[in-house]
């Protein structure tokens, strides 16, 4: 699928302004599943397609000729349905879409305002699907504006000042609701990004020495803790056995479904489980014990601090630097719309110049080319700027213009 005049540049997904974690979890796509869709993509030959999946949203972002060709996709690879995501789904086009990569990559759009770790997470998509060739240059240059406004955002404002992630939240959640939290028995499982920052937050923002990590990679935990050598390793052979000693238990597991059920727990526990995953990685059903608590990414999401005001005054900062990277980025858009155009429509002038010039010079005696050329140059350069001007114009179709231009000036 070519871009052509027929495409249009599309964003559409599913995040959480409409979709609760279930919901989001149901759209959620694995990494095998992206690489999927991107080679389903590339076989279609769809022209310029990546995909973003997190904890907070799931995006495919590419050219179309109509948004259902890209809501297939994502249907096809998730277990969600085109019902389900008709109902609570985003879709937008062209330079709403534009418009909404960047305030997603600058974390105006993320649930924590200001939350940078979207930035990664973009990165990251992209280089993905620049590995399976499905990017194109429009969306080389959209992606490089993007963060570099992302860059200057974090630079010159104060919107990801101080530190709120749904990591930092949940360790804040601890700190504000358990009592005695520095002796509690403290097990984290799972070692990817979330469970990173979870572990770093908890050494940093309490004096708990009863961190135990458990991680299905054992290499991985190994690697972490010989920077953190507070935080105890443990082996997943022995899960239900440190679940059982646990006082609270994080999970960032990351799998396709609950890695923690009620046979895990004890039936007498009082624990706290704080599940930061999607798909959610915990058992619904684990509350059924009187004294199990559980706490899902959404409910973290909602803990605010003092920082979050003063990110909220800077949002005005934060978008005034985004206009400047967008006027840039459809600047560039706008000249590799029009040259096309403004070269046919040189070509043509030039064509007939120089005819009439050869006509000219066989007819008048003494006949002074050069000043000819100086004159119908200029004529050609005026006719020109008239010509950028009209293409200017948001009313202008530039593939019309073009077809015009081809059946006026055809020889």
């Amino acid at each position: 699928m070519q871009e052509t005049t027929k495409t249009h540049f599309y964003n559409i997904g599913v995040s959480y302004i409409k979709a609760d974690a279930k919901t989001r979890g149901k759209f959620s796509l694995s990494k095998q599943n992206q690489v999927a869709l991107l080679e389903m993509a590339k076989a279609k030959d769809f022209d310029g397609v990546f995909v973003l999946s997190t904890c907070n949203r799931t995006e495919i972002c590419g050219f179309a000729e109509h948004p259902f060709q890209l809501i297939q996709l994502l249907c096809h690879f998730s277990e969600g349905s085109v019902e389900e995501f008709a109902s609570i789904s985003n879709v937008y086009k062209n330079q709403e879409a534009v418009d909404h990569l960047f305030r997603m990559g600058t974390g105006l759009e993320s649930q924590i305002l200001g939350d940078y770790e979207i930035v990664g997470q973009l990165r990251q998509s992209f280089k993905l699907a620049k590995l399976y060739n499905t990017t194109n240059s429009y969306l080389e240059r959209l992606i490089n504006s993007v963060l570099q406004a992302s860059k200057r955002v974090k630079n010159e404002t104060k919107l990801s000042s101080g530190t709120t992630s749904v990591s930092y939240a949940a360790v804040q959640y601890i700190v504000k609701n358990l009592p005695n939290y520095n002796s509690k028995n403290i097990l984290v499982f799972g070692l990817g990004k979330m469970g990173k920052h979870t572990c770093k937050n908890l050494a940093e923002y309490t004096q708990n020495k009863s961190v135990c990590l458990i991680n299905r990679t054992e290499q991985k935990a190994t690697e972490f803790i010989k920077d953190h050598a507070m935080i105890r390793k443990s082996i997943i052979e022995n899960l239900s056995e440190e679940v059982a000693k646990a006082d609270v238990l994080i999970v960032s597991t990351g799998a396709d479904k609950p890695t923690i059920t009620k046979e895990h727990i004890a039936a007498n526990k009082k624990m706290l489980i704080l599940d930061l995953s999607m798909p959610e990685n915990v058992a619904k059903n684990v509350t059924d014990f009187e004294g199990v608590s559980l706490v899902n990414v959404d409910e973290l999401s909602k803990i605010t601090d003092e920082t979050l005001s003063v990110r909220q005054q800077e949002i005005p900062l934060a978008e005034a630097i985004i206009a400047k990277h967008k006027l840039e980025f459809n600047s560039w858009l706008n000249h590799r719309r029009f040259t096309p155009a403004i070269a046919a429509l040189k070509l043509s002038l030039e064509n007939i110049k120089n005819d009439e010039i050869n006509f000219q010079k066989k007819k008048i005696t003494d006949f002074d080319e050069h000043q000819a050329e100086i004159l119908t140059s200029r004529f050609i350069q005026k006719i020109t700027t008239q010509f950028v001007k009209h293409l200017k114009d948001d009313k202008t179709s530039v593939s019309q213009s073009l077809e015009v231009i081809n059946k006026v000036f055809q020889s």
